[in-house]
């Protein structure tokens, strides 16, 4: 239970820290939400999470670079189910050493697999 408390708090922060300013950004859509923490058109970590709990929650991180152009970026990742009181949620997180650079007006998303909802990040400088 411990564990569980401390990965909402940690989900929490990462997403309450973000500011929507270069690679930063904060967005919801429906019950799924994302968070990008970088710098300029450089992605440090993305943590993105979905109301509720489920079965088999998994989430990856698809683009669309400024063409409109879609790509996968990551495979499927499992979410890992966390509750704190009456809150249940799924969350999923990425991080890269160094960072990921992306183009200028790439739109960087989050998918769950079993939710409806995409929120996208736009990459700027």
């Amino acid at each position: 239970m411990r564990k569980t408390m401390y990965a909402l708090t940690a989900a929490a922060a990462l997403v309450i820290a973000a500011s929507p300013a270069h690679a930063d950004a904060k967005v919801e859509d429906g019950r799924v939400g994302l968070s990008v923490r970088g710098k300029g058109l450089r992605v440090d970590d993305v943590g993105a999470y979905m109301e509720g709990h489920g079965t088999g929650v998994r989430a990856r991180l698809i683009t669309y670079d400024p063409d409109g152009f879609r790509s996968a970026l990551t495979g499927w990742k499992d979410a890992t189910p966390v509750s704190a009181a009456l809150t249940k949620g799924s969350i999923v997180g990425w991080k890269w050493r160094g960072g990921k650079k992306f183009a200028h007006g790439t739109r960087l998303c989050v998918e769950f697999n079993i939710v409806q909802g995409e929120p996208c990040a736009v990459i700027h400088r």
